[in-house]
């Protein structure tokens, strides 16, 4: 399901931490969503609301929750800033130096961007139809916000084009059409849909190669997308046994399983670190 590139801490650097930013990580719900609650990364491009789990219209659902937050433990990687001078337009949208949003942390190393979905334990054959109102990913300040979105099939994936100069938004999926749509300054929006459930895969800008996102695409409405807070809630569950996995573009994935009755709330947690080999 919430891309790969190359060894990611050597790229750049933002992460907030007691007040300050730093990074080091860099396109879940039914409405449109927006960058991790409170500011968004020096690299996010801009301020916006948190994302937001997908609104369950219909199918199997219940009373119950599951909630969690998602930290990073060890030393936080010194990356460098992005280099935009290879369009002096897009430098120019920005007063300060702009971080790849590859590890966006809080105050107590709480994880934005972080991609949690129930895989297992909801009931067999159940479907969910797909909400009318559109993800948004937006292109500001030659970034993509919020950085990290889950979609439903057949929902609307909407980009934006606020930068209003050219970008092309380049899909790569692997079970869905690849797809590489054309924005230039007069396109200000563009929809898609996706017809398969996958894994989150990478958006990328071929103009501007440092803008980054990512997309996971589900078959049901219980998942999240983690804020700057690092927390996560995914609501309206039947009583049941669930596998929930925690998603992140560099340091993989986390599994946890959790038993929540009917009226109950349970909290799983997910701590992620960077890999010593």
């Amino acid at each position: 399901m919430r891309n790969r590139h190359d060894n990611p801490w050597s790229v750049a650097r933002t992460i907030l931490l007691s007040g300050l930013v730093l990074s080091a990580m860099a396109c879940g719900g039914g409405g449109k969503q927006a960058a991790p609650s409170g500011e968004s990364s020096t690299g996010g491009g801009g301020e916006a609301a948190a994302p937001q789990q997908a609104a369950t219209t219909s199918g199997p659902t219940g009373t119950a929750t599951i909630t969690g937050t998602v930290t990073f433990d060890g030393a936080v990687p010194n990356l460098k800033p992005i280099d935009m001078n290879a369009d002096p337009v897009c430098a120019g949208k920005h007063s300060e130096p702009v971080y790849p949003p590859i590890l966006v942390l809080g105050p107590d190393k709480t994880m934005a961007w972080v991609y949690v979905k129930v895989t297992a334990g909801l009931p067999q054959g159940a479907t969910w139809p797909a909400p009318s109102q559109p993800v948004v990913i937006d292109q500001q300040g030659c970034m993509y916000v919020p950085h990290m979105v889950g979609v439903m099939t057949g929902q609307p994936l909407e980009f934006q084009n606020q930068d209003k100069i050219l970008h092309n938004v380049h899909l790569l999926p692997e079970k869905n059409p690849e797809q590489n749509l054309g924005m230039p300054a007069t396109v200000t929006e563009k929809q898609l849909t996706f017809s398969k459930p996958e894994d989150p895969f990478h958006v990328k800008c071929d103009v501007h190669p440092w803008m980054s996102a990512y997309v996971g695409v589900t078959d049901n409405p219980f998942f999240d997308v983690t804020g700057k807070d690092g927390k996560f809630s995914i609501g309206n569950l039947p009583a049941g046994t669930y596998t929930i996995e925690a998603w992140h573009e560099k340091l993989g994935t986390k599994t946890a399983q959790v038993t929540v009755a009917d009226g109950g709330t349970q909290n799983v947690d997910f701590t992620f670190s960077v890999p010593t080999n």
